[in-house]
């Protein structure tokens, strides 16, 4: 694809602008994928079996030329725009990032929402074995009949821990992100004194929204296996802590507008 068609492409009032900058990345779940140009763009470099294999060299080939229009879509909109894409104090971005990356990871967010991914880690580690013994044992006892309830359960089940696996890490990760983000003051103010949204809050609204289906998912196993519910009461107890302590450092979060998942059908449907 040449730089042009590209141009083109994001120009198509069927995607909506910028949706893909504060998704979850779960494509396989979303509404909007007919309405993302990052999905569309995946798509069409996952065509076809051989390059959906990483080991082929066709994958890596199809990797070299996306990256390739990429920079020369790039050159081409800084030369339009006056951009010098050589005059980079790199020593100086370097000794910031180091700074951000550290104060974020250090912040108590990010240590309690680190915890979260560990402990979901050692429950499935200590409890899944048993919930999957327990689950195959109640569908035997059913045989030979079908035992649609158990079937139902089991979707269930299997949905709920997909919930909890998808957020695990994700949810640390945004919150970092939203904290690096909060932390480049002059970014921020320059975004507050023109009106826009904080780009801090569309990042923590993710891990946020991470956070609430990940309870409910929670809540579903608890339900659905109570044997397991009370090893179950410390992450969730954890998890609305570090859910409320997020709302409380970001309080705009969850009022941040993201393009397409928060816009009301009228305001992106072509």
């Amino acid at each position: 694809m040449k730089p042009q068609d590209l141009l083109e492409k994001a120009g198509d009032p069927r995607f909506i602008s910028a949706i893909y900058n504060y998704c979850d990345r779960w494509c396989e779940r979303c509404q909007f994928t007919s309405r993302c140009l990052v999905y569309a763009q995946e798509q069409e470099a996952t065509d076809g079996s051989e390059t959906n294999d990483i080991n082929n060299e066709a994958f890596w080939e199809r990797l070299k030329g996306i990256f390739e229009q990429t920079r020369e879509l790039l050159t081409t909109m800084a030369a339009e725009q006056g951009i010098n894409l050589d005059e980079v104090d790199w020593a100086e971005v370097k000794a910031r990032e180091r700074k951000r990356n550290a104060k974020s990871d250090s912040h108590e967010l990010s240590r309690a929402a680190k915890r979260y991914a560990q402990m979901v880690d050692d429950w499935f580690d200590s409890h899944l074995p048993t919930i999957e013994l327990a689950l195959a044992a109640a569908n035997e006892a059913g045989l030979p009949l079908v035992d649609f309830d158990h079937q139902e359960k089991l979707e269930r089940v299997g949905d709920a821990i997909d919930v909890i696996r998808w957020y695990q890490f994700q949810i640390a990760v945004k919150i970092m992100r939203g904290l690096m983000q909060d932390d480049d003051e002059d970014e921020e103010s320059e975004a507050s004194a023109l009106g826009y949204q904080k780009d801090s809050d569309g990042s923590v609204k993710v891990a946020l929204l991470g956070m609430s289906r990940s309870i409910g998912a929670w809540g579903r196993l608890s339900e659905d296996i109570p044997e397991q519910a009370q090893a179950i009461v410390p992450i969730l107890v954890h998890l609305e802590r570090l859910r409320r302590r997020t709302e409380l450092t970001f309080p705009n979060a969850m009022s941040f507008i993201r393009p397409g998942f928060d816009e009301a059908p009228d305001a992106f449907v072509s």
